[in-house]
């Protein structure tokens, strides 16, 4: 079996396609012969190094996948050798072969290719999962997404655009704009050459917005709770301030933990604001609420209401390109890799 291997932290060079044993289910388990594999930031940033839930290298990660069953473990009940399926697994993925529980693996639609399977489990279930479990996102809400451009940027657009009179505000390089427009994005803003605080100000004529979805981190997590109004939501999913470069600045991530904002119970209710964090990687114990949430996913994709735009196609033996077009912040979609 080949997989992808972060050697050592570090940059992309860092990365080797190897061949090891082929995992064998567990109870409970099915083996998938992986077809397609998402790659997301923390997968970058657990190659660098700055991804504390990452196995110590050397190591094989990867959170989702798409392929077929091709062995069943003992007392696993509902999937068949053959059966095509999207699963999201513990590490792992990015593989030509990974074990995963049942309840973590769902049949795919006949209609739906390998690929832009691989690019629904964590991006559209990080997006769903904060826009309607942890937000209870409402008909004319105000919605600021950072990194609007990327895989969750665009999930969370698109699952807007269900939600009536939502406004969205979306901060991407001034290149990207066209496509956040074309996925329903209200307000795209440039986050390279105009203060996108001052400009949500200037937009909602000073009032803020609702919702701000953070995956950045450090200092603009307190810029986004000035931004909010009252009753509003700050959701953190991401720390990619940490990572500003191809390997980890111990002077940046200290810059950038010094930047956080200090909150108590207290200050929160003072101000009629909440702070929410979502981490799916935390949530395996929960496998019957990620279920429920793929399952609402897979029907939404089959009524056409979302649709995984995917930036890149990558071969594992291209796995260090893929890290760079995502760490250089030029994807515009999904990165999925291939073996």
């Amino acid at each position: 079996m080949r997989a992808v291997w972060i050697t050592k932290p570090g940059g992309p060079e860092v990365l080797a396609v190897r061949e090891s044993a082929a995992p064998e289910p567990g109870p409970g388990e099915v083996r998938i012969a992986v077809r397609a594999a998402g790659l997301n930031f923390a997968e970058v940033m657990a190659r660098q190094g700055l991804y504390p839930d990452a196995p110590k290298p050397p190591c094989v990660v990867g959170y989702e996948v798409a392929g077929v069953v091709d062995a069943v473990g003992a007392g696993a009940e509902g999937l068949t050798v053959g059966q095509r399926v999207v699963a999201l697994v513990r590490f792992g993925g990015h593989a030509e072969a990974v074990c995963a529980p049942v309840e973590r693996v769902l049949p795919m639609p006949d209609d739906l290719d390998f690929v832009t399977g691989a690019a629904l489990p964590v991006n559209y279930l990080t997006a769903y999962h904060m826009l309607f479990r942890v937000a209870n996102l409402r008909p004319g809400a105000r919605v600021l997404v950072h990194m609007a451009a990327g895989g969750v940027g665009l999930a969370v657009l698109q699952l807007c655009r269900t939600v009536p009179g939502v406004v969205t505000f979306g901060t991407a390089s001034a290149a990207k704009h066209a496509v956040l427009r074309e996925e329903g994005c209200t307000h795209p803003i440039d986050y390279r050459t105009e203060d996108y605080a001052a400009r949500v100000r200037e937009l909602t004529a000073g009032e803020g917005v609702d919702l701000v979805l953070d995956p950045l981190g450090g200092r603009d997590w307190k810029r986004g709770l000035r931004l909010l109004r009252p009753v509003g939501q700050l959701v953190a999913y991401g720390f990619a301030n940490l990572s500003g470069g191809e390997r980890r600045s111990l002077r940046r991530v200290a810059a950038q933990f010094t930047g956080m904002p200090v909150l108590t119970p207290f200050s929160m209710m003072g101000r009629n604001q909440t702070v929410s964090g979502v981490n799916l990687g935390h949530l395996w114990s929960r496998s019957d609420l990620l279920r429920e949430e793929l399952i609402a996913l897979l029907g939404l994709w089959s009524s056409g209401a979302i649709r995984p735009r995917i930036d890149g196609v990558f071969p594992f033996g291209e796995a260090a390109a893929a890290h760079r077009r995502l760490s250089e912040r030029r994807n515009v979609g999904k990165v999925v890799l291939v073996p």
